[in-house]
């Protein structure tokens, strides 16, 4: 009997963002992304909720408005300004930026375009505005360590080094 997804199972998957209007990846994940069911909400409500019940390969479709989810777009989140008055290290498209208003509060802009003259970076979440469908694979789907339980994922195993001995006594 295969396991289906359900609190406390550890799920692998793979997932694409389809843009419902011009069908284009948006992004897409490769190498399964693992976690534990209940514990750790790793996708938005409504793909986690669609996700119960289903089982190892099983493919998923599910639309999702993104409004619901970022709201719409703020179109006073996005700023352009001159070239120079920017450093050079974030003077490439798809680079995060993180800033800062006067009140300490941050959010991540985007650098979104460049011309010879000036650059654009916008604040808003790269999916507002869009309906989506994220298309899952399901890859794994079983019980859940204690460990993983606690942690909410795949727990690795590392080297173990004794908190008693120094960094010189772990070498020689």
């Amino acid at each position: 009997m295969q396991e289906i997804v359900e609190a406390n199972k550890y799920v692998e998957l793979t997932y694409k963002v389809i843009d419902q209007r011009s069908g284009q990846v948006l992004t897409m994940v490769e190498f399964p992304l693992g976690y534990v069911h209940g514990v750790n909400t790793i996708l938005s409500p409504p793909v986690m909720t669609a996700l119960e019940g289903k089982s190892v390969g099983d493919v998923i479709e599910v639309p999702i408005d993104c409004n619901e989810i970022y709201g719409p777009r703020d179109e006073s989140l996005v700023i352009t300004d001159l070239i120079q008055n920017v450093p050079k290290e974030y003077r490439e498209v798809g680079t995060a930026i993180l800033m800062e208003n006067d009140r300490g509060q941050t959010k991540s802009f985007l650098v979104t375009r460049i011309d010879a003259k000036s650059i654009t970076i916008d604040g808003n979440n790269p999916l507002c505005g869009r309906e989506v469908i994220f298309k899952l694979e399901i890859t794994t789907v079983r019980d859940a360590t204690d460990e993983e339980i606690v942690v909410g994922g795949k727990v690795e195993a590392g080297p173990i080094v004794d908190a008693g001995l120094s960094i010189h006594e772990v070498t020689q």
